[in-house]
């Protein structure tokens, strides 16, 4: 590309000095010829007056007197009749211009000049113009090679940029050009930088997350089943299955929540529930857990509230916070249901000593953990929550205390669902 740009405006400058040089030469050499013939006319008629002033006024007329007004390059000759000639300067040689007057007392002055000097003259002209071309081409071959590495550089650059998008680095250069064209292959190319970016953390949001969520119900049917293994009672293992359908049926719902999630964490599919349901089941699903670790989880408060949001995600939001004071609690685990204005609150709090000072205002945050766990449960549930249209917040850190307030009013319709469908 360089080549091309560089050969493309060498080849526009030579045909423009082609053109306006030769014509230039041309013109030059005429105007410098005839500069030297209407010279040469002057310089007669001069030598003619001057002549015919000093034979009115009856002076001497000889070489000396009109030796000065002549030039050095010039030879001139006056003819007077009765007298005899008069030569001013040497004669040239070869071809030369010529001019002629015939003054009012008769006289014949010729003046002549040598042609070379017309043909030196013309010889400078050439060499100003000449050198001028040749200054002239280069500078265009600098502004070539410059233009050439403004417009080169960015296409390099930009093919390092989308070499990199290929080899799996979104990160955008937000790096421009002053070249409208060459910025808008920018933009696009860092656009795609950003949107891959967001696809790759996606993803990667997506399979932690999936990770961290199907680790507790997992661990639980692997439970039932295993109880289910060690018992010969027909009526335990009939509740043991059914008790791990319900928990299957959970996972499912856990994984389509997290696919929906990942595409769009701000959609929701609330509806009214029963919130006494919800914290039963889970009850009932973390009370093995909690017997293995000798201690106890327990429920108190608001009975029969109703509550607006999606089950599922509502009991994974529980279930996190159910693990989280499991992990890093102690004592009782309590879960008391409350209501303030139109919102149900559900509390739950332990006996343990609480979320660090430094932590309380980051416990949401992904990766912010006081120990070593992978920070993302409090993190996730808060996103469910808010998707629903609630809140997950820490209400008190020592003993800790997690209030998920939910609304107990179903969302307005839309103006668009209110309308009767046409059939």
């Amino acid at each position: 590309m360089r080549r091309r740009l560089i050969q493309s405006t060498l080849a526009v400058v030579l045909v423009v000095i082609a053109v306006f040089g030769i014509s230039l030469v041309i013109v030059e050499s005429r105007t410098i010829s005839n500069s030297a013939q209407e010279r040469v006319e002057s310089e007669a008629v001069r030598l003619a007056s001057i002549v015919d002033s000093r034979i009115l006024a009856a002076e001497n007329v000889n070489a000396d007197v009109l030796r000065n007004p002549v030039s050095k390059d010039q030879y001139a000759v006056i003819r007077m009749p009765g007298r005899p000639p008069i030569e001013i300067g040497t004669q040239p040689r070869g071809d030369v211009i010529s001019a002629s007057q015939t003054g009012e007392e008769g006289e014949k002055v010729t003046v002549q000049e040598p042609r070379s000097a017309v043909t030196r003259e013309v010889g400078r002209t050439l060499l100003i113009i000449a050198l001028v071309a040749l200054l002239a081409v280069v500078a265009a071959v600098l502004l070539a090679v410059r233009q050439a590495n403004r417009l080169a550089s960015p296409l390099t650059d930009l093919a390092e940029t989308a070499e990199r998008l290929g080899s799996g680095d979104p990160r955008p250069r937000h790096k421009r050009y002053g070249v409208p064209e060459l910025d808008r292959v920018a933009d696009v190319l860092d656009s795609s930088a950003e949107r891959i970016g967001r696809m790759l953390t996606a993803e990667r949001r997506l399979a932690a997350d999936a990770s961290h969520q199907l680790r507790t119900p997992l661990t639980a049917l692997s439970m039932r089943l295993e109880e289910i293994t060690l018992t010969d009672d027909p009526d335990t293992v009939k509740e043991e299955a059914n008790v791990a359908l319900t928990q299957v049926e959970r996972l499912t719902d856990v994984v389509e929540r997290l696919l929906t999630n990942s595409r769009d964490p701000r959609t929701g599919s609330a509806v009214t529930f029963d919130l006494d349901e919800v914290i039963q089941q889970q009850l009932a699903e973390w009370r093995p857990a909690y017997r293995s670790a000798n201690r106890a989880i327990v429920s108190s408060g608001k009975r029969h509230l109703q509550a607006v949001g999606t089950p599922g995600a509502v009991a994974q939001v529980l279930a996190a916070l159910i693990e989280n004071s499991l992990m890093h609690g102690g004592g009782t685990v309590a879960l008391r249901t409350r209501v303030t204005g139109n919102q149900a609150v559900v509390e739950v709090t332990d006996e343990g000593p609480g979320v660090p000072a430094d932590l309380g205002a980051r416990i949401f945050e992904r990766t912010i953990s006081g120990r070593n766990s992978t920070g993302i449960g409090l993190a996730v549930a808060r996103d469910l929550a808010e998707a629903d249209g609630g809140r997950l917040e820490l209400l008190q850190a020592q003993p800790p205390v997690f209030g998920l307030f939910l609304s107990r009013t179903p969302p307005a319709r839309k103006p668009e669902e209110d309308r009767p469908t046409v059939r």
